[in-house]
């Protein structure tokens, strides 16, 4: 097979993939109903073509290694979600059954406001849990704890008089306590 047509499979090769990997991503943030199963098949069909043709082009074959490559990189992460959505351990899906069973906020905002007391640690628990952060450690006490160190700390910085609202804010992927200034 001629240089040109291999070329031209590869960029084939490369466009599908990329495709692929977005109807994937899709897939799995649910806004795709169903996997892309035909398209896989047309880029491993096509993986399979192209790992039957003898290259005489060093620059084609390491391509098509690299392609191959990430291919396989890909089909090992879509696999492993799949078996974690068969299992009921993947993690969208988990928030979702929570929400659906009244157990987390509707979504992880960037904050959430939450008066003091049992919502604040209600939304803390619930935005780490959102965010994969472990939740075992955290106990009503140690937020009131942190609470009261950081408004001492706040009142020290703004006058004794200052008065803050705390509220519960997610910023790279991580759920944190934020006061806000209340003026009075």
């Amino acid at each position: 097979m001629p240089s040109e047509a291999v070329d031209e499979q590869l960029r084939s090769l490369d466009f599908k993939l990329g495709q692929l990997r977005r109807e994937y991503e899709q897939y799995f943030l649910g806004t795709r109903p169903r996997e892309p199963i035909l398209l896989r098949g047309e880029v491993q069909k096509l993986v399979i073509t192209l790992t039957n043709q003898p290259f005489q082009n060093t620059a084609l074959k390491f391509r098509f290694a690299s392609l191959c490559s990430r291919y396989q990189a890909f089909r090992r992460q879509w696999d492993e979600t799949l078996r974690k959505i068969e299992a009921g351990t993947y993690e969208r899906h988990s928030f979702k059954a929570r929400i659906r069973r009244g157990g987390a906020p509707a979504a992880p905002r960037a904050a959430a406001e939450a008066p003091a007391g049992d919502e604040l640690y209600r939304s803390l628990v619930d935005a780490r849990m959102a965010c994969g952060q472990e939740v075992k450690t955290l106990s009503r006490e140690k937020v009131d704890q942190l609470i009261s160190r950081q408004r001492e700390q706040l009142r020290e910085r703004f006058g004794r008089d200052a008065d803050f609202r705390f509220r519960v804010a997610v910023e790279n992927g991580r759920a944190k306590i934020k006061a806000t200034r209340v003026d009075t």
